[in-house]
């Protein structure tokens, strides 16, 4: 890092300090067309490389943002094209005759919603840097200005502050412009102000959502910032939201999100439940992440993928802090978090992969993990496996300290020692474990952060007086150890589970059931195995290749009903007090 430092010293001094300006004009809306021209300060290099991202903060994939990239060009300050060559998939190399100020002009196309970098119609444009604005490291640190041409009747909401006129923005460098998108379109505005700071829920789209309800949650929501850290990052935070026909997601920003949901997944409590945690979730990035983050992040390397075991921390422990948040503010009732605890835990022993793949090494990997079947048997999950992960430390904490230490502390701690410009390592958390606890975290960290962890959920949870159990009303039935969809009066296997009975007979995803036992599949694998009884071994016809073929296994033991979280009927004072340091409400069934 030294020398990446010193090199980008010599190269500032090769240039006046000045803005990098950027102008962003919708050309054709309706046709995902924007022209972009970006000015670059008076330079005396002989050469200036100009890059768009190869992946964007919060998404750690690399996402070829180059490709919508058309008619570059470039030229000096008296207006004379500049030679250029395209060096590799998102780097052009402008080359200067003399000292001169660079401008470069290109067009984007920007039809990829889903992606949160890039997307035009005829209603709005959401602006990602990542997917639209050129930079150099030459300018990397200089002032940017942002203008934008768009439609009269557009309005523009940004977490960056307003430069000269209602579509400009201003940002002290490109980081900042990097993290902080800017939707302009028509849209919905709600202001509001929560203890001397500012905030704004913008909405593009329409949907079944209820903004009143929406605006009381997030008042809530972000008055929780203090039950884990000391202060607010931020004086001003801009929820954005889209409500689509399809793509669905969010991505934490500076002192902004973006939220993207179904327009019809607003209205039904589990769907509204749905969005609440997500805002929640980003809105806990604005510090783990946003103002702390894992060695091999900081700085950003725009163009290359960013190493870090660590990521379980920064994405699971959010996701396991946003039900905190939900429940110690009112948001969500103490049933509700233990309907999505339960998801997660089932979903968790429903992978194969959390046997063979850590939590660090799935962070370190997680620019090259894949999903699907293949994924789902040996990897893990950075969110759902670091959340569990972090529950399981945290409840380790507030049982040795008798609910004194939380896991919330380490946050806390972590935001105060190692807020950027600085970062933190693995050897760095366990110190500071040792410094709230006195004890040595190395030999824990071995067995669940290292290893894959093997956590033992009835153990766990009674400490804080919940059980993990089937409901009473759950009936043993015959189960083949996958996941299957109907395709048209076929089965199409989705998921064989690893070294499961269906696995063991040989069968794979792809596979088309027809029967079992000659009797022809129904609509769904339970449907179809309805009539066999656990312990039987059966015949099954499927397809593979356009062929007819034959196997046997052996159907296990299951239930028709998931195992479920409950809250123990009589809990004692200990997993009373420890519920209530954990959740920060009381157990509903303490004694009075």
């Amino acid at each position: 890092m030294k020398k990446s430092l010193i090199a980008l010293a010599c190269i500032t001094a090769l240039h006046a300090h000045a803005d990098v300006n950027y102008q962003v004009t919708i050309t054709q809306p309706q046709h995902h067309l924007a022209d972009v021209e970006v000015t670059f300060p008076h330079s005396t290099q002989t050469s200036i490389d100009v890059q768009l991202p190869d992946w964007r903060t919060g998404r750690y994939e690399i996402l070829n943002l180059a490709n919508g990239i058309r008619f570059f060009a470039a030229e000096g300050h008296d207006g004379k094209a500049l030679k250029w060559e395209k060096m590799d998939k998102n780097t052009w190399r402008v080359h200067l005759s003399e000292p001169t100020e660079l401008k470069v002009q290109y067009q984007v196309y920007a039809n990829e919603l889903g992606l949160r970098a890039r997307h035009i119609d005829d209603t709005h444009a959401f602006i990602d840097a990542s997917g639209f604005l050129m930079f150099s490291e030459s300018f990397r640190a200089e002032p940017i200005k942002i203008d934008l041409d768009v439609p009269m009747e557009w309005r523009s909401v940004s977490g960056m502050d307003f430069a000269d006129s209602k579509h400009s923005f201003k940002a002290d460098n490109y980081d900042i412009l990097l993290d902080s998108p800017i939707e302009t379109g028509i849209n919905q505005l709600h202001k509001f102000q929560v203890d001397g700071r500012q905030y704004e829920l913008v909405i593009w789209g329409e949907g079944n959502y209820d903004v009143d309800l929406m605006l009381t949650d997030l008042k809530k929501l972000v008055k929780t910032g203090t039950l884990i850290w000391h202060d607010y990052p931020y004086e001003r935070y801009v929820f954005m939201v889209h409500a689509t026909s399809g793509a669905r997601g969010a991505t934490e920003h500076l002192n902004s999100t973006i939220i993207q949901r179904h327009r019809d997944s607003f209205k039904d409590r589990d769907d509204y439940i749905g969005f609440i945690s997500t805002a929640a979730h980003e809105f806990i990035h604005t510090w783990n992440v946003k103002n702390y983050r894992p060695a091999g992040m900081v700085p950003y390397d725009y163009v290359a993928p960013n190493y870090t075991d660590l990521l379980w921390l920064a994405e699971g422990s959010t996701s396991y802090f946003e039900d905190y948040l939900l429940l110690s503010a009112g948001i969500a009732t103490n049933d509700e978090y233990l309907n999505m605890l339960t998801k997660r835990v089932n979903r968790h022993l429903d992978t194969p992969g959390r046997q063979v793949q850590s939590v660090a090494a799935s962070s370190f990997d997680k620019w090259i993990n894949q999903g699907g079947d293949h994924g789902s048997n040996y990897s893990t999950n950075i969110y759902s496996e670091g959340a569990l992960v972090s529950m399981a430390l945290d409840i380790d904490l507030l049982e040795k300290s008798n609910g004194k230490i939380s896991y919330r502390d380490v946050h806390s701690q972590l935001y105060k020692q190692h807020k950027l410009p600085n970062s933190f390592t693995s050897e760095d958390v366990k110190r500071i474990l040792k410094q709230l606890t006195g004890r040595d975290y190395h030999a824990w960290w071995a067995n669940h952060v290292d290893k894959p962890a093997n956590i033992d959920f009835n153990a766990l949870f009674d400490k804080v007086g919940l059980e993990y159990k089937h409901p009473k009303s759950a009936s043993v039935v015959a189960n083949l150890e996958g996941k299957a969809k109907q395709q048209g009066e076929l089965l199409k296997l989705l998921h064989v589970a690893r070294d499961g009975n269906a696995w063991r007979a040989g069968l794979t995803a792809g596979d088309l059931i027809v029967a079992f036992d000659k009797h022809h599949v129904r609509d769904s694998l339970s449907a179809s195995l309805a009539h066999f009884v656990p312990g039987q071994t059966v015949k099954v016809d499927f397809i593979r290749r356009d062929k007819l073929m034959t196997s046997e296994l052996t159907l296990n033991r299951d239930y028709d009903k998931p195992k479920k979280i409950t809250f123990t009927e009589t809990p004692s004072a200990q997993q009373a007090m420890l519920y209530k340091a954990w959740m920060g409400v009381a157990h509903p069934n303490e004694k009075k």
